[in-house]
């Protein structure tokens, strides 16, 4: 700053833009840039007009016209490598602009885990962790006890049982093979009366029977 800025006071600086400024402002002027080529290119479509209007019938007027088609023409040009500047350097401070966003979040997001993490041990973590593994187990301990039949003491032995099957299936086998049918009815009586057993006389006295003998035996002597 020179020595008269410095005792009479001096202009002072204008401070920076922000990055979403200056992106504003050159929008602003990309949208000035724009209209300024519509107006060129209407004049120019005029000039032309005027061109043919005149043609060889006045030819200065003619050619008058197409210096200024020229003139309008060069400025269009210099309009549209502006443009491509202007584009050009809003893509890249968009860009910036996204770049310091995102970095910005990350650097809170990083000082947030900061924080969480200073109020945590690894140590505790671990523990805390065990703990819950063994609650996990306990609780399907509990569980599983829980799902299991509870037991009366009179338990059956189920191999008894299949064994069992096995010998009334092979019964029902065999009677099947034999051609029997079991069945649980009884005969039925028949209905005509038997014949009675004629009575057996009494068998004599095995004395009288001895004497009779022995006078047989006399009379054959």
């Amino acid at each position: 700053m020179s020595f008269f800025s410095k005792v009479f006071g001096g202009k002072k600086e204008p401070a920076p833009l922000t990055t979403a400024e200056a992106i504003q402002r050159l929008r602003e002027t990309e949208d000035m840039l724009l209209k300024k080529q519509d107006f060129l290119e209407t004049k120019i479509e005029l000039e032309i007009q005027t061109a043919k209007k005149h043609g060889t019938k006045n030819k200065r007027a003619a050619i008058q016209a197409l210096k200024r088609k020229k003139r309008y023409e060069k400025q269009l040009q210099q309009i549209d490598g502006t443009l491509t500047t202007i584009e050009s350097q809003r893509e890249v401070l968009e860009c910036a602009n996204t770049n310091t966003a995102v970095l910005t979040n990350m650097k809170n997001a990083a000082d947030a885990l900061k924080s969480v993490h200073q109020h945590m041990d690894v140590d505790q973590v671990h523990d805390m962790m065990d703990d819950i593994a063994e609650q996990q187990d306990v609780a399907k301990e509990i569980s599983d006890a829980i799902s299991n039949p509870v037991s009366f003491g009179n338990e059956i032995d189920e191999e008894e049982l299949e064994k069992e099957l096995e010998e009334l299936e092979q019964e029902q086998l065999d009677k099947e093979l034999l051609g029997i049918e079991s069945t649980d009815e009884l005969p039925s009586v028949p209905a005509t009366a038997l014949p009675s057993t004629p009575a057996r006389t009494p068998a004599k006295a095995k004395p009288a029977e001895d004497e009779d003998l022995k006078e047989l035996q006399s009379w054959a002597s």
